[in-house]
């Protein structure tokens, strides 16, 4: 499994994923980056950002 916590790339966001891999977890980052954080698309930096804090649970 894989950990993902939105705060270690947006600090304060307290949203946080367990899944069973990385593809999954940015599939779920997305969504949350349009809904909570009005973001309309995942920018190479910003997925680089969020792969590299991406954790084994």
């Amino acid at each position: 499994m894989k950990s993902f916590a939105c705060g270690d790339v947006v600090p304060g966001c307290e949203a946080r994923w367990v899944c069973s891999t990385e593809d999954e977890i940015l599939a779920q980052v997305g969504g949350h980056a349009a809904s909570v954080h009005g973001l309309t698309e995942l920018g190479p930096e910003l997925i680089g950002a969020v792969r590299n804090n991406i954790v084994v649970a």
